[in-house]
């Protein structure tokens, strides 16, 4: 049983910069893809960035890509999403997500793990 934890959210000003933290426990993660995704209210959850735990490469949504920045820690069973140059649009709960197969993947249905979610707000 896999095991996520988020951290990190919180309230930023527009241009402002976060760090989100996933603790994952439960597994030997080295097969394993982790990715974040996020649910803004009235909307459907949508894939942010994933990583794959053995070798690092990594995918990224287009809305994200060049301000956000997926990263893992094998030793302390961590992911970790900088963001930075945040807009108010990116404001959502955001979860973190594992996959028990090697291939980076867009689609929430193909993870079987997930956190409970961080509140990001990104306002004035």
């Amino acid at each position: 049983q896999v095991q996520l934890v988020e951290s990190g959210g919180g309230l930023v000003q527009p241009g402002g910069s976060l760090r989100l933290s996933c603790a994952a426990s439960g597994r030997t993660f080295s097969s394993y893809v982790m990715a974040w995704f996020r649910q803004a209210p009235g909307k459907e959850r949508e894939f942010v960035a994933a990583i794959r735990w053995s070798g690092g490469s990594t995918d990224y949504a287009d809305s994200v890509k060049g301000r956000f920045t997926i990263s893992r820690d094998n030793v302390k069973n961590m992911v970790y999403l900088q963001m930075n140059s945040l807009k108010p649009e990116d404001t959502a709960v955001y979860y973190c997500a594992a996959r028990s197969l090697p291939y980076l993947s867009r689609y929430s249905y193909e993870y079987g793990s997930w956190g409970q979610g961080t509140q990001v707000t990104v306002s004035s």
